[in-house]
């Protein structure tokens, strides 16, 4: 698939499901990453990837988040917590390893592990795979990386759910361009 059409088809399906890129094309998906923009090369970007009996290990630790962390959860809620990783067979956590720096401050540091993760989304498209970035309670909340056993410099930015695509796709919008385009001219 060529760079543009990539681009220009990359959607966030409905469902995903088995089988989900081996390791050898997981190895070539983060080198990708690693191509993002990185003021002064501080590589914040870390990514844990997760399947099988490890999406068990992450649904106990947002039911365990949820009961500790959040206030006034629901019945409906906790449950919907704990089947969230189930989604899809392979989840890649996206965090940030915050360093000072006197010239690259947090926000950049994670909007380069945002532009690493649009890189994977983009790569695993071009090998016909797919993926969805996710938040909500579970990201950029300072007290989510001590439950994934990650250091206080560390905050989770989002969480790709990654498989193949099943389904439809949604539909995206034709955009007019102009609505969010400003030319300046001479």
């Amino acid at each position: 698939m060529d760079a543009i059409t990539n681009l220009l088809t990359r959607n966030s399906p409905r469902e995903l499901t088995t089988p989900i890129p081996s390791k050898d094309e997981m190895h070539e998906i983060y080198q990708a990453a690693l191509r993002a923009p990185d003021h002064a090369w501080l590589r914040p970007s870390r990514f844990i990837e997760v399947t099988g009996a490890g999406l068990d290990k992450l649904s106990k630790i947002f039911t365990e988040f949820a009961v500790n962390e959040l206030k006034d959860v629901t019945p409906l809620q906790m449950e919907k917590y704990q089947a969230a990783p189930f989604r899809a067979p392979m989840i890649i956590i996206l965090a940030t390893q915050i360093s000072e720096h006197p010239k690259v401050p947090k926000v950049e540091q994670m909007l380069s592990t945002a532009t690493a993760a649009e890189n994977i989304l983009l790569a695993l498209h071009a090998k016909n795979y797919a993926g969805i970035w996710r938040t909500g309670k579970f990201a950029f909340n300072k007290k989510i990386a001590e439950y994934l056993n990650l250091t206080s410099d560390h905050e989770v930015i989002g969480y790709l759910y990654v498989g193949t695509p099943t389904g439809t796709n949604k539909k995206i919008p034709q955009l007019d361009v102009n609505k969010f385009v400003t030319h300046w001219k001479e």
